[in-house]
């Protein structure tokens, strides 16, 4: 990122420069130091692997960094632009607050994922069928229906590094359930590989290695234990 933005003031010194990418906590602020270029700001993607071309087309909401030089009004007018149905809510914040969003939006998702595999685990411990008590559940207008299919573990470019990044800053901060988040899905795969070799199988298949449904990405599914 830091030589793309390096290569990018080489051609064109005034450049308006947006951030399109997941980046640690303080990045934003840190190229604005080091280049002294203040014309940057952030806005985190929020793409769902699978269904990226819609959520570009249909977001859920944009965020963009403000750093008071009216660089967020500019690029919010340049991606509304590109939208071509109703125009989502715009939420202005401190590239530092933008950059947390993402990675706490990404970590609440892997949470629910982490939740729905361990009552998997708690169903097939007690001999329940574990799709009738997601469907009690979902049916609470409150939880949803989102990200309640039980599976080897949350997967794919962004939930596993997310996820790892977010703990990474809380070395100096109290938490348990972040922590848990991340152990979690470690525990998931144990279990069901543990699962697997119980049953001293000659030959194990997995049917279809991607990491979710609608992709076609296997490189980093957490089928491949």
């Amino acid at each position: 990122m830091t030589e793309s933005i390096k290569k990018i003031l080489k051609i064109n010194k005034k450049a308006k420069i947006l951030i399109k990418s997941t980046i640690p906590i303080g990045y934003t602020q840190q190229i604005i130091k080091k280049t002294r270029h203040k014309a940057i700001a952030f806005s985190p993607e929020f793409l769902r692997e699978g269904s990226s071309l819609q959520d570009n087309l249909y977001p859920a909401r944009i965020i963009i960094s403000d750093n008071h030089m009216g660089l967020a009004n500019l690029f919010a007018d340049i991606m509304q632009n590109l939208i071509l149905v109703k125009k989502p809510d715009i939420i202005f914040m401190a590239p530092s607050e933008a950059e947390t969003v993402k990675l706490f939006s990404n970590t609440y998702l892997a949470m629910r994922v982490s939740f729905f595999n361990e009552l998997d685990n708690f169903a097939l411990s007690r001999d329940l069928n574990p799709k009738n008590l997601i469907d009690g559940i979902s049916s609470d207008p409150r939880i949803g229906k989102q990200y309640n299919n039980p599976s080897f573990g949350f997967g794919g470019y962004c939930l596993p590094k997310d996820t790892k990044q977010l703990l990474s800053n809380y070395n100096q901060v109290p938490n348990n359930l972040i922590r848990a988040i991340v152990d979690a899905n470690s525990t998931r795969k144990d279990l069901i590989a543990d699962s697997i070799l119980s049953r001293n199988p000659k030959t194990v298949g997995v049917y279809r290695l991607v990491m979710k449904s609608g992709s076609d990405n296997f490189r980093t599914s957490a089928c491949l234990l």
